[in-house]
């Protein structure tokens, strides 16, 4: 009886155990380990894929300007003479590089561009904070901003070299007054239409004004802050040419004016080559330095 009981209890178990039919938890995880290897190559293809698809979606425009600009003039479309294809324009950035007329231009336009940037933004961000936030501030600062804003800052280059001369000084206060605008309207509009849901909540919660300012009002302000910031920044590239070719003695503005002037063509649209290069990767800097103070909005990229 016992040999009995014994033997129907054991065989079971053994043939669970022993029998090649059953599903065994072996087999399984080998199997898995074998399709992990396969699905992480195409989730890897799928990613390179989209992305490019995205690279050839934002290069395609530009790749079909330069391809119209070397068609152009070799279908005499345009004289060739005002504007040589981009194929022979291309040798003459390269030589002004291997030269060390480029850097050292470039390097004395970024100097000058970047020295009134930063001053626009030192002086604009708070200030617009400060008119936006305090209204006896904006009631007495509105007509004086109201005058100067739409005064174009090239119209005012002359008085700026007459008033502080030719060196750099006059320079770089052109490019200070140029970009102080979209920075600091931007500000005042951003300050000035947070959510006021957001403030009343604020003020529901006992925060004094201060911690309201710290808490709602900048958060939500950064996005348009930085908007005017990145205007600023092509405002910036584009103000400081125009001061260059008025009275320099180098910088990017002084290399596309003297090149015009000897019928250096190529190193004319040389020049204005690398001044578009400097205001892509300004803005790109800018839009990394936008995303790393914004990363709590949830559609920022």
């Amino acid at each position: 009886m016992a040999s009995t009981v014994t033997s129907s209890v054991t065989s079971p178990v053994t043939s669970t155990v022993t029998s090649p039919e059953a599903p065994g938890t072996v087999e399984e995880p080998a199997l898995a380990r074998r399709e992990a290897p396969a699905s992480a190559p195409r989730r890897t293809g799928r990613r390179a894929a989209a992305l490019a698809a995205v690279a050839a979606r934002r290069t395609i425009a530009i790749v079909a300007f330069f391809a119209l600009w070397e068609l152009a003039p070799r279908a005499q479309l345009v004289d060739p003479v005002f504007l040589p294809p981009v194929s022979e324009v291309l040798p003459a950035l390269g030589d002004l590089a291997r030269s060390g007329q480029l850097w050292s231009n470039t390097e004395a336009s970024l100097i000058r561009a970047l020295a009134g940037f930063g001053l626009a933004i030192v002086l604009a961000v708070p200030l617009g904070l400060l008119i936006g936030w305090y209204r006896p501030v904006s009631d007495l600062l509105n007509p004086l901003l109201e005058l100067f804003r739409n005064t174009a800052a090239i119209a005012l280059l002359p008085v700026f070299i007459l008033v502080l001369g030719i060196g750099e000084t006059s320079k770089i206060a052109i490019v200070l007054y140029a970009c102080t605008w979209p920075i600091l309207l931007n500000t005042i509009s951003a300050v000035r239409t947070v959510d006021a849901t957001l403030v009343k909540s604020a003020r529901s919660l006992g925060l004094p004004a201060v911690r309201i300012f710290q808490k709602v009002i900048l958060p939500a302000a950064v996005p348009s802050v930085f908007t005017g910031i990145r205007l600023a920044g092509g405002i910036s590239v584009l103000v400081m040419i125009v001061a260059e070719m008025v009275g320099a003695k180098e910088g990017l503005g002084f290399l596309i004016g003297s090149a015009q002037q000897n019928f250096a063509i190529t190193d004319m649209y040389a020049g204005i080559l690398t001044i578009s290069a400097l205001g892509l990767v300004f803005n790109y800097l800018l839009i990394l330095l936008e995303r790393r103070f914004t990363r709590w909005r949830t559609d920022a990229r």
